[in-house]
């Protein structure tokens, strides 16, 4: 794939514009598999692969984590069903107690809707929240916008690209990297006036 290999640069001046990073394009998701497997085994860790579709086995060949989310929802439910449960508590058996055609002060199966509810609300609430913050989002802009290829990672192009903060990346080193994959395209993301990345 050598032959087919181009190497663009997007911002018209190069050298008075900050380089974001590298883009390197892959045809099928088994090249993008053994890149990212490369990339990963070279030690990068800002950087990323944007697909048009799930590419199964790709979250191992880059080497991520499981996300902590799921912990995160199920304490922040807990939290929720431990709050319902205490409002109920000091409202009907504490500060203001008063029996009602004998029932007890106090009964775990009359509280259990209100607590199902503010479990099921502080759930919902912890996992939209969460996602946001662990996914580092809102995200208004990212350099890959500034690609004139990478559109075609939402149709049948598959794409890594390593971020510029990266503490391992150097431009010739990195750009030796992906030159030795199997990408048919390889860009430059330089700043663009307004980037508020």
């Amino acid at each position: 794939m050598t032959d087919r290999r181009e190497l663009l640069q997007v911002a018209p001046v190069p050298g008075e514009k900050k380089l974001l990073g590298l883009l390197a394009e892959f045809k099928t998701p088994q090249e993008l598999l053994e890149g990212a497997e490369k990339v990963r085994d070279a030690g990068y860790k800002h950087w990323d692969a944007h697909t048009p579709f799930p590419v199964h086995g790709l979250n191992d060949a880059m080497g991520l984590r499981g996300t902590p989310l799921p912990y995160f929802v199920f304490m922040i439910g807990l939290s929720g069903c431990i709050i319902g449960l205490l409002l109920q508590w000091w409202t009907n058996a504490f500060d203001y107690p008063f029996v009602i055609s004998g029932k007890p002060l106090w009964s775990i199966p009359a509280n259990i809707p209100v607590v199902f509810e503010l479990t099921v609300l502080f759930s919902a609430i912890g996992a939209f929240f969460g996602m946001l913050a662990f996914n580092g989002l809102p995200k208004y802009y990212h350099s890959i916008f500034n690609s004139k290829v990478a559109k075609r990672a939402t149709t049948d192009r598959f794409y890594i690209a390593i971020d510029a903060r990266d503490p391992k990346f150097d431009a010739e080193e990195t750009r030796k990297l992906l030159e030795s994959l199997q990408t048919s395209w390889i860009e430059e993301l330089y700043e663009v006036e307004g980037d508020a990345s």
